[in-house]
């Protein structure tokens, strides 16, 4: 008899564990959220792989699913968003008209199958690390080095000087790009 007294308090405290199991971060994993191509939204605790094999690992409903570069727009892992195309994935530095990239992974090779055959089909120029201009008018992703940066900055910042003034100190560390995107994308005239 004190068992069936006992058993509805058993089953309550069951359900209360298995509701904090659910909210709690496992181990490897942190909260975020990809995006589909179809701007779907899943979200749940996602696994970094991102520089490992260009892929982030979704847990939702205590099941675990691969996403590639290539088959998502975009993801969030905690706090860093990333976009991703052609199979890569790219940490959002600032975002705006234009939006200035960080490599973050190299999809160039993974190999895709179609039939009997092999290719190398996805990927991005540079390697992880590199800095990108992405005009969003135009889709355009534009590598910036040393090299290519005058050419990048006059053809992405137009004759808008305050940028292209804060563009010039970027010459000697290409993360100082920011600055000149951030104050191009604050601009006034539009």
């Amino acid at each position: 008899m004190k068992i069936l007294k006992l058993l509805p308090a058993f089953i309550c405290s069951l359900f209360v564990l298995q509701a904090t199991a659910q909210t709690e971060v496992p181990k490897g994993f942190s909260t975020g959220k990809v995006v589909l191509p179809d701007n779907t939204v899943v979200t749940g605790f996602i696994k970094d792989n991102i520089r490992k094999d260009a892929s982030v690992v979704m847990l939702t409903d205590g099941k675990e699913k691969k996403y590639n570069g290539g088959d998502i727009a975009s993801a969030v892992v905690g706090e860093t968003k990333y976009n991703c195309m052609k199979g890569d994935f790219f940490k959002v530095v600032c975002n705006g008209e234009l939006t200035f990239l960080q490599k973050a992974s190299n999809a160039s090779s993974k190999p895709t199958q179609i039939g009997n055959e092999v290719f190398f089909l996805s990927g991005t120029e540079g390697k992880p690390g590199d800095y990108f201009i992405y005009e969003n008018k135009n889709q355009q992703l534009k590598l910036v080095s040393k090299k290519t940066l005058s050419t990048v900055v006059a053809n992405s910042f137009g004759a808008y000087a305050p940028a292209i003034e804060k563009a010039k100190a970027a010459q000697n560390d290409i993360a100082q790009l920011k600055d000149a995107v951030d104050t191009y994308n604050s601009r006034v005239e539009k």
